[in-house]
């Protein structure tokens, strides 16, 4: 090791546990191996760059979707709380048929 590089070595000795879905986890997991890192690597990077910045080491914004989009997130909101029955279909083509009718109407 170089005289004029000083490697901090930390003991690692805290624990968190989180809980997140699988599928969050793997693509972390991916993502992060290519770079050659874990996903605790990952954790702790993240970590001490909230310490070093004093916050967020990035900016939080609330997502801004397209008219439509919101309109479709309502609806499957909407949907999923009973308010609304969902659409069924007896076919594809019936499905279709109004896909392309409602595309006629935009």
């Amino acid at each position: 090791m170089s005289e004029n590089k000083e490697v901090r070595q930390l003991k690692k000795t805290a624990n968190i546990n989180i809980w997140i879905d699988p599928e969050t986890k793997n693509s972390a997991e991916e993502l992060f191996a290519g770079f050659g890192i874990t996903l605790a690597d990952a954790v702790n990077i993240f970590l001490h760059m909230s310490v070093i910045e004093g916050g967020m080491p990035f900016e939080i914004k609330q997502p801004h979707f397209s008219a439509e989009t919101e309109s479709a997130i309502r609806e499957s909101r909407e949907i999923l709380s009973g308010n609304t029955p969902a659409r069924h279909y007896s076919s594809a083509g019936e499905l279709f048929r109004e896909l392309d009718a409602e595309e006629k109407v935009t």
